[in-house]
């Protein structure tokens, strides 16, 4: 194992270098953050290097249109009021944006206000902890797709990975996958990385996939740490190419960005406004 990862790290090093050289790159450096408002020229760069999503939070009269179909406009907060999700839901409505992401009490009033519009309403799932039964956790992606919801990130039962339980894992994750699959939704499954060891990202990401889900995500962003380079690596190494990967949590610039692709994430997303770098081009 020690062998193979060392092979994946310099790999991805080779890449990451090749993506991030040039004047690009030093103007990256400069940019004062803000994503896909203060930054739309690098988000075009990392959409045609292959992102064909991203988070953002911020307004949306300050996304350019043409960005707005690869953004999941996200709203996860505890103290999120009704306000705050009708004003994200108009945000999608009028500027195109792919997705509102809310918690699931908030999905009915979602759904029923992007009626008509090509923005759908996504929900999370077991979130942030992950610890509940893997029966609630399919009750809970059901009653979401009733709700409204075509698109669900689950959590996984972080402890019982931990504990070596994996056909508990895998039975909580196929619960939420085939809920999903019955009603053509989207699964992605976030197994926090940032808690797991090398080895238990590998089980967690094949688990992932072996229960049939769409994504295997790397965190939830309300965990200790965000994606790295090195456990989306690691994840497609696991998964293969086909299934997809959405690096999550404190991808902030350009280079964040275009390291996850080249290590590859086919997702890019972040809870808060993510910071996507200067007028050049890039994600995060």
């Amino acid at each position: 194992m020690t062998a193979d990862r060392e092979a994946i790290v310099e790999a991805v090093t080779r890449r990451v270098l090749t993506a991030l050289t040039g004047e690009a790159f030093a103007q990256c450096l400069l940019c004062p953050g803000d994503c896909a408002s203060h930054s739309s020229g690098k988000v075009r760069e990392v959409v045609a290097a292959g992102a064909s999503r991203i988070s953002y939070n911020g307004s949306g009269a300050d996304v350019p249109t043409d960005l707005a179909g690869f953004i999941d406009h996200t709203l996860l907060r505890a103290d999120a009021t009704a306000e705050d999700v009708d004003r994200m839901c108009d945000e999608a409505r009028r500027y195109g944006f792919a997705s509102v992401c809310v918690n699931p009490a908030w999905v009915r009033r979602v759904a029923t206000s992007l009626r008509g519009s090509e923005a759908v309403a996504c929900s999370v799932v077991g979130f942030p902890l992950g610890a509940h039964t893997p029966a609630v956790k399919a009750m809970e992606a059901r009653q979401a797709i009733r709700d409204g919801a075509r698109e669900i990130d689950m959590v996984i039962n972080i402890g019982a990975l931990r504990s070596g339980d994996y056909e508990l894992v895998e039975r909580d994750i196929a619960g939420v996958a085939d809920a999903c699959r019955e009603a053509g939704a989207v699964c992605k499954v976030i197994i926090e990385a940032a808690l797991l060891t090398d080895e238990e990202k590998v089980v967690a990401s094949r688990l992932a996939k072996r229960a049939k889900a769409h994504f295997v995500k790397t965190s939830t962003g309300f965990g200790p740490g965000g994606a790295t380079v090195y456990d989306v690596a690691l994840m497609r190494e696991a998964v293969g190419p086909e299934m997809g990967i959405k690096a999550s949590g404190g991808i902030k610039t350009r280079k964040d960005a275009e390291e996850m692709i080249a290590a590859g994430a086919t997702r890019i997303g972040a809870s808060a406004g993510i910071a996507i770098v200067s007028e050049s081009g890039g994600a995060g």
